[in-house]
Parts: structure tokens; C-alpha cells; sequence
């Protein structure tokens, strides 16, 4: 066991992808990309242990699939004050996937590690909050990377020539880091101001000046959650049918993940915010007594503050220990694979991934939070829970591609998948832009000889560009804001046939 976890360590440590529906790759080697990432009824890689285990049955010989691809995304982000592009990174994505069939057997074993996917942004932005003392903007990082690596046992049971059964039992790593302003309601500033009034201050932060509040519709934090990680377990069962050597039926189902993220930290600084705040606190103190100095104004807000409670010496930072719980979506999908003639092979994969259910919001638990002020205005003393909302839809995925043999040395591959996007426009925003929807793929085979073949795919997720509603459900910063992606990505491995 500690083999295997430290494997799984050092592969997800390349591991800090784009998505490519969702969180989730399209497909998983170079031979399955290469025709769209047709798999689930085409029982001849070891991709099937990522999309359907029962077909391994009907794999002619024992193989061993070493698998490497990289990603290149582009971003952008735009909005009232900004009309950025993300930084240029090339991702790494490997995968490794290996099957056994003992003579005069009916079980077939396999074993494969696979980057499942992630997603991940890298902007230096403006915001309105964030600026200087002569009024120019300080940028702030938007900054995310979300990992998921899987890995493990499967089997299948051939019950007859035409028909098996089998699972796939995987362990599940995944790494999470993001730097943003973090946008809160008033509403979750709990502390109470006056115990005679009730008032509380998200109820001081929101209510307009000219009723005597600071008329805030949200507070922000400069925050950076980092070292998040965790382990989840989760499962695939598949079926395959192999009508002839025409044409082959293939369903799976994946289980659902459930992830909690632990030994993270979460620094938030709302030094900005409260430097806001007192200053719309002195500006209407000079509004509503004119006669009065800057320095005078100055004192009585300091003065006003400390009657709340509010040390303004000891700054408003604070660290917290941080948990996180997020969700892998279950899925169902069925495929099929026809072929007309020796030389050419079709087929098409349908999915559908359940992202309403796993992607619905972020649960931040964060605790140890030793600044005073920061505890007073949120009425705690340290330990809080918040929700992220997400909010995601679920989708439906087609792929469909084939392949054509030119010869016995040189296979030629071609496919298209189209995938619903997820992300609502309610909650769009560039730290999680997941929002791709069509991919175009090719590649080949050379086969070396009848026991090595080198695959070769290139994708490509065409630009998506989705503009964000007003108001966002996230920000105000992303009201009306646009967000776009597209990816290519290069995929390279080799089959062994033992």
C-alpha cells in the first residue's frame, strides 16, 4: 500500500491540468484521442480501465500501455477594468496501464494509473478594491490548481464468448490551491455591534451611507488556500458484448467521489477592505460636520471603531487551518463500435456526468483563526464554515471518431466529441473556467512490429467564450464579465504486446 500511494504521489505531482469537460479529460491515451475518445464498445486498449473494465476481456493479447501527453491552454478575462491573458504553461498529464489474462482463464486482471483531469488559471488581475494611496490599481493574483489522479485494481469475468462483466476499484488523489479577493456577503459578518439594537456588522457594512452604514454589497479578503490534498475511493462497472467481430456494445457506470481536503492553510488579508471602510467612515464624517479637519475626522472614526470593539493596531490578517469538501461526479455511458471492413473501425461513446449533484458548491472549513478583529466583526472565535457556490450543471457528452488502416504498419485516426458545458453563467469566473464544449482529434499508429506499436493523437478544444451574468452569483467583479479557453494538447504512447 505505501508503494502504491507514493507512486500516485509522484504522478499526480505533474498533475495541475485544464479541464476538458469539466474536470474530466476527454480521453486517456493517444490511441482512444485519437478518435475522438471513442473507448467504452472498443475492446482494444488498456483505456478500458479507465472507461469500461468489462472489455479487457476481449483484448487479443496481454498489454502493457505507457502513456504521456501535455496540455497547452488559453486563457482570457475580461471586464469593466481588466482585458488579461493568462499565463502560457505546458501541463504534463501521464498514465500507465497494464493487463493479464492466465491461459485457459476466464478472468482477465488489469492495472492502470491515469490522470483523470483538473483545471487550473494563472491571471494577474485589477480590482476595484485593491489600490494604492495615489489610487492606481495594486494587481492581485487569480490564481488555481486542481489535480485529480486514479489508480488501481480491475477484473472481468468473460461468461461466454460474447459477453462479460467487470469493475474497476480505484484510489483517488487530488490536489487543490487557489489565490483570489474573496468575496463575501455582509451578511456574514455575525458580530453584533450594539446588544441593545441587535446590530450587527454586515448589517453597519450594507446599509447605505445616507442611513449612517458604509453601503457595502460585499466585503473582500485577499485569499491563498494552499496544500490542500486528499484521498477518495471510488469504483467503475462495465459490461461488454461482443455481437461479432463487426460489431461490439459496451455500457459502464462510475461511482461518485467524495473528497475531503485536508492540511490546508488559508491566509486572508482584508487590510484593503478595512482601509475602505475607514475611509468612508472619515468621509462622512467630514460630510455631515463640514467644519471639521481631515485629522479630526481621522480621530473620531479611530474613536468610532474602538467603541465597536475594533483594534485598528492590530491589522485585519489572519490565518486559518483549512478543510475543503468537493465531489467526482457519477456517470453512465454506452458505446459502440461497427466495422464495415477489415481496414475500417467507427464507433461512438454517449455520457452523461452528473455535475449538478458533485459540483454544486465548495464547502470551506476554517478554523485557528487568531485575529481579533476579524473574530469580532464575523462573531466567532476563529472557527467558521463558508460556501462556495459553484452550481454546475450536469452534461452529456458525444464522441465519435474511427480509424483506417493503410497498411500493416501505419493505423490513421480521426474524431469528434462534443460536450455540454457546465458551468452557468451565474457563477463563471476565471479562477474555474471550465467551460470548453468541442474538440476536434487525430493521429495514428506506426507498428513496429507485431509486439510494439507507437500512438500518436493531437486535440484540440475549441475557443469558448461564455459572458457571466448580472449579477454574478460570485462577485460583482464578474458582472457581465467574459471568460474564454481553448486548449491543444499532444499525445504520445506505446503498446506491448506480451
Amino acid at each position: 500500500m505505501k508503494k502504491y500511494t507514493i507512486l500516485l504521489l509522484l504522478l499526480a505531482a505533474f498533475n495541475f491540468s485544464f479541464a476538458q469537460n469539466g474536470t474530466r479529460l476527454i480521453g486517456f491515451d493517444a490511441k482512444t484521442t485519437g478518435r475522438g475518445g471513442v473507448s467504452t464498445g472498443f475492446f482494444d486498449n488498456t483505456s478500458l480501465l479507465m472507461t469500461n473494465p468489462a472489455g479487457i476481456s476481449f483484448l487479443k493479447e496481454n498489454m502493457v500501455t505507457a502513456d504521456f501527453s501535455v496540455m497547452i491552454p488559453k486563457l482570457k478575462f475580461s471586464n469593466s477594468i481588466n482585458d488579461a491573458e493568462g499565463k502560457s504553461t505546458v501541463y504534463p498529464l501521464p498514465s500507465f496501464g497494464a493487463t493479464f489474462r492466465p491461459k485457459k482463464s476466464n478472468v482477465t486482471l488489469g492495472l492502470g494509473f491515469y490522470t483523470n483531469g483538473g483545471m487550473g488559471s494563472d491571471f494577474t488581475m485589477n480590482h476595484q478594491l485593491f489600490k494604492d494611496q495615489s489610487g492606481n490599481y495594486v494587481q492581485q493574483p487569480y490564481y488555481s490548481k486542481f489535480a485529480v489522479m486514479q489508480g488501481g485494481p480491475s477484473l472481468s469475468y468473460q461468461f461466454s464468448k460474447n459477453f462479460s462483466a467487470g469493475f474497476s476499484a480505484h484510489l483517488y488523489y487530488s490536489m487543490m490551491d487557489f489565490k483570489m479577493p474573496y468575496s463575501l456577503s455582509p451578511n456574514e459578518l455575525k458580530g453584533v455591534i450594539n446588544p441593545q439594537t441587535g446590530m450587527t456588522f454586515g448589517q453597519m457594512f450594507a446599509a447605505p451611507q445616507s442611513q449612517g452604514g458604509l453601503g457595502y454589497s460585499e466585503v473582500t479578503a485577499a485569499a491563498d488556500m494552499s496544500g490542500l490534498s486528499a484521498f477518495g475511493f471510488g469504483g467503475k462497472l462495465g459490461l461488454a458484448y461482443k455481437v461479432n467481430d463487426m460489431f461490439s456494445l459496451g455500457l459502464s457506470y462510475t461511482l461518485p467521489v467524495d473528497f475531503t481536503y485536508k492540511n490546508g492553510t488559508a491566509n486572508m488579508d482584508m487590510t484593503y477592505q478595512m482601509n475602505d471602510a475607514f475611509g468612508r467612515v472619515v468621509t462622512g464624517y467630514m460630510t455631515n460636520y463640514p467644519g471639521i479637519t481631515q485629522q479630526q475626522a481621522m480621530d473620531s472614526a479611530m474613536t468610532a471603531f474602538s467603541q465597536m470593539g475594533i483594534d485598528l493596531s492590530l491589522g485585519a490578517k489572519a490565518t486559518y487551518d483549512l478543510e475543503n469538501k468537493l465531489s467526482m461526479p457519477q456517470s453512465i455511458g454506452f458505446g459502440f463500435s461497427y466495422a464495415p471492413n477489415k481496414k475500417l473501425r467507427l464507433g461512438m461513446d454517449l455520457e452523461w456526468l452528473n455535475w449538478k449533484k458533485a459540483f454544486e458548491k465548495m464547502q470551506l472549513n476554517m478554523s485557528g483563526g487568531q485575529n481579533a478583529n476579524i473574530n469580532r466583526m464575523l462573531g466567532n472565535t476563529g472557527s467558521f464554515s463558508l460556501n462556495f457556490p459553484l452550481e454546475w450543471k450536469d452534461t452529456y457528452v458525444i464522441h465519435a471518431g474511427g480509424e483506417y488502416d493503410f497498411s500493416k504498419l501505419f493505423t490513421f485516426r480521426a474524431g469528434f466529441t462534443y460536450g455540454t458545458n457546465p458551468v452557468p453563467e451565474s457563477t463563471v469566473f476565471p479562477v474555474f473556467p471550465a467551460i470548453v464544449e468541442n474538440h476536434i482529434m487525430a493521429g495514428g499508429t506506426f507498428n513496429l512490429n507485431k509486439k510494439f506499436a507507437v500512438n500518436f493523437a493531437y486535440e484540440m478544444a475549441l475557443n469558448k467564450e461564455l459572458t457571466a451574468s448580472n449579477p454574478s452569483t460570485i462577485a460583482s467583479e464578474y458582472n457581465s464579465s467574459r471568460s474564454s479557453l481553448e486548449t491543444m494538447l499532444f499525445h504520445l504512447s506505446i503498446d506491448w504486446k506480451y
